[in-house]
């Protein structure tokens, strides 16, 4: 059989730095689990548009299409911001997530024992915190129509429509349905449904896919801004929580600081399975290019290689060897080392971008011991 195919896309800022380490990372699986991948690189973002006056080809968008799983590292930064919109380099990864139709966005909010005391909220409410949640990520109000800024009368107006269909809401309701039958069963669906008509259809099709296909799985429903609140008063009370676009983006982000940091999280955009049976795939760390900080040595790689982690398990079904980087994630920071982002309360060892890489390397050795 062929060797499973990966596409990186580095993009911009911290974006190449960290995926340096993840290539460690990737070599390492290669040489020691004989775990081989056929790897390409190309641009994305603002690199794409440096080169190409564009942040996405046509060529690497046909070839995110054609490969196994897509790893992105970061895209944007302040350089590029009096570009007109429809080339800013955010458009490149939208552009991916829409084209290769990644309807089920998995960001999990895990706060690792070492770190606990980093979160602002009290160590016993975020240790051992371990959620999902589940954000539909290719419709609703980033993708309906109409939007635009129009002008009416004297002054202008800025539009926006949120859109959702049944089959839309159903398929990310059964990626939730599914992840929390392997985790802990339960599922939290989050809408506005006391105001916004898609938040009561949303509602009613969630819940209809509980009741006939899901019996098994305890489902409860929340309204948006109420769940921001649990997430911050007791948020290991949640398991999966499935939500749209819109507030699943605000929603992820919020449970991403519960863990202390934006450089510790990962993700992972899933979509229809392809011919193989794998779902089509993109891995990216939650966090963004961070432009200050880029070629200095300081960004934290883990949630990049966490994000191969990701897909080891989504994508390639080796969830043992996703274990294995975890744990050895676990392990160096147990240790103490730690990147510019998690100097803290504890002290620790601190240690640049490529020294955390070569710890998880070197702890990933160990772990064959």
């Amino acid at each position: 059989m062929p060797n499973p195919s990966l596409l990186i896309l580095p993009g911009d800022g911290i974006g190449p730095e960290v995926m340096t380490e993840v290539r460690k990372v990737i070599d390492w699986f290669g040489t020691r689990r004989g775990l081989a991948f056929d790897v390409s690189e190309d641009l994305v973002g603002g690199a794409a548009y440096d080169a190409h006056g564009t942040p996405l080809t046509d060529a690497t968008m046909e070839k995110a299409q054609s490969v196994d799983a897509v790893l992105l590292g970061a895209v944007g930064g302040p350089k590029y911001d009096a570009l007109d919109f429809s080339v800013k380099p955010e458009r490149g990864l939208l552009r991916l997530r829409k084209e290769m139709d990644l309807y089920a966005n998995l960001r999990p909010a895990q706060c690792f024992d070492a770190l606990a005391d980093f979160s602002s909220l009290k160590k016993d409410v975020v240790a051992g915190l371990d959620i999902m949640i589940v954000r539909e990520l290719t419709s609703g109000v980033y993708f309906g129509e109409p939007r635009g800024i129009i002008t009416e009368g004297n002054e202008r107006v800025g539009i926006n429509t949120q859109r959702y269909t049944e089959s839309e809401i159903a398929r990310v309701a059964r990626s939730a349905f599914e992840l929390a039958r392997k985790r802990g069963n339960k599922v939290c669906s989050m809408e506005k449904a006391n105001v916004m008509e898609s938040g009561v259809l949303w509602r009613e099709v969630v819940q209809k896919i509980g009741d006939e296909e899901y019996p098994d799985v305890e489902l409860s429903h929340m309204y948006a801004d109420a769940g921001a609140m649990q997430l911050t008063r007791w948020p290991k009370q949640f398991d999966v929580i499935v939500t749209d676009n819109l507030f699943g983006d605000l929603l992820s982000d919020l449970a991403a600081m519960l863990t202390g940091s934006l450089g510790m999280l990962p993700s992972a955009s899933l979509g229809a399975p392809m011919a193989n049976g794998r779902p089509k795939a993109l891995y990216e760390p939650v966090h963004g290019s961070a432009p200050d900080i880029a070629g200095q040595g300081k960004a934290n790689p883990i949630a990049c290689i966490l994000s191969f982690a990701m897909a080891l398990r989504y994508s390639f079904d080796r969830g043992a060897e996703a274990d294995r980087l975890e744990g050895a994630v676990q392990s160096v920071l147990a240790d103490g080392l730690r990147t510019a982002d998690l100097m803290g309360p504890d002290g620790g060892s601190p240690v640049s971008t490529s020294e955390m890489g070569d710890a998880i390397v070197a702890a990933l050795e160990t772990s064959l011991n």
